[in-house]
C-alpha cells in the first residue's frame, strides 16, 4: 500500500493538476461574477451592498470546511501514524487562513453600511477572528518545530482545540442575540434565500473551492519536492 505514497508517484499527478484546476477556476469564477454582479437582483433593504455576500459567505464556508478537514486529517494521521495526512493538512492551512481573512475583511466592509460600523465584537465575528488565530498558531507550529513528531502532536492539539470553535461560529447567531443576521440557507429545511441569489452564491462557492484547491496543490507539491530533496522514497 505504501508504494502509492511514494513522492514520485504522487508528484507525477499533483504536478500536472494545477494548470487544469486554474483553467476551471477562471471559468467558474467568470460565470460567478457575471451572475453575482450583473444578473442577480439587488436586495430590497441592503440594495447593491448585498453583493458582498457573494464573496463573504463562500469565504466563510470554505475556511470552516478547511479547518474541519484539517482536524479530521490530523486526528486520523496521529492515531494511525499516516504522515501524508499531516502533509495534506499542512498544505490546506494557508488557503484556509486566506479565506478566513477575506471573510473578516468583507464582513467589515458589509457591516459599515448595514450596522454603521466597521467592526463590532459580535459573537459571530469574534469567533471567526478566534478561528483565524488558530490558523496562525497552526502555521507557527510547523515553523518552530523541526522535529516532525513534535509538530504532529502540537498541530493535532491545536486543531482539536480549534474545532470546538467551529460549531460556535455556526450557531452563535442562534445561541446569542447578535448583530449578525441568522442563516438564510438550511440544508435540512427550506432556505429563505431566493433562487436568483442562491445560484450565484453556489457558483462563487465552487469558484472559491477551486481556488483553495489550487493553493493546496501548489503548497503540497512544494512539500513533496522537499521530501524528494531529502532523498526519501515515501512519505
Amino acid at each position: 500500500m505504501f508504494k502509492y505514497f511514494q513522492p514520485n508517484k504522487i508528484f507525477s499527478v499533483t504536478s500536472r493538476a494545477p494548470k487544469y484546476v486554474f483553467i476551471l477556476f477562471i471559468t467558474v469564477l467568470s460565470i460567478g461574477l457575471v451572475e453575482s454582479l450583473i444578473l442577480s437582483p439587488e436586495d430590497y433593504k441592503q440594495s447593491h451592498s448585498v453583493r458582498i455576500m457573494y464573496v463573504h459567505v463562500p469565504a466563510a464556508w470554505i475556511t470552516l470546511g478547511i479547518f474541519s478537514s484539517m482536524t479530521f486529517l490530523s486526528i486520523i494521521g496521529y492515531i494511525f501514524k499516516i504522515r501524508n495526512f499531516f502533509l495534506i493538512s499542512k498544505s490546506l492551512a494557508p488557503s484556509g487562513l486566506v479565506f478566513n481573512i477575506i471573510a473578516l475583511v468583507t464582513g467589515s466592509i458589509w457591516g459599515k453600511p448595514t450596522w454603521g460600523t466597521w467592526w463590532a465584537w459580535d459573537a459571530r465575528i469574534t469567533s471567526m477572528l478566534i478561528l483565524g488565530l488558530f490558523y496562525i498558531m497552526y502555521l507557527i507550529v510547523w515553523r518552530i518545530y523541526e522535529d516532525d513528531e513534535k509538530a504532529f502532536r502540537m498541530s493535532s492539539i491545536i486543531t482539536i482545540l480549534g474545532i470546538i470553535n467551529v460549531p460556535i461560529i455556526k450557531y452563535s447567531v442562534d445561541w446569542w442575540n447578535t448583530l449578525h443576521q441568522s442563516s438564510s440557507i438550511n440544508i435540512l429545511a427550506k432556505s429563505s434565500i431566493h433562487s436568483s441569489m442562491l445560484l450565484p452564491l453556489v457558483i462563487m462557492t465552487a469558484a472559491f473551492a477551486l481556488f483553495s484547491l489550487l493553493i493546496f496543490l501548489m503548497k503540497y507539491n512544494t512539500e513533496l519536492i522537499k521530501i524528494k530533496n531529502k532523498g526519501l522514497d515515501r512519505l
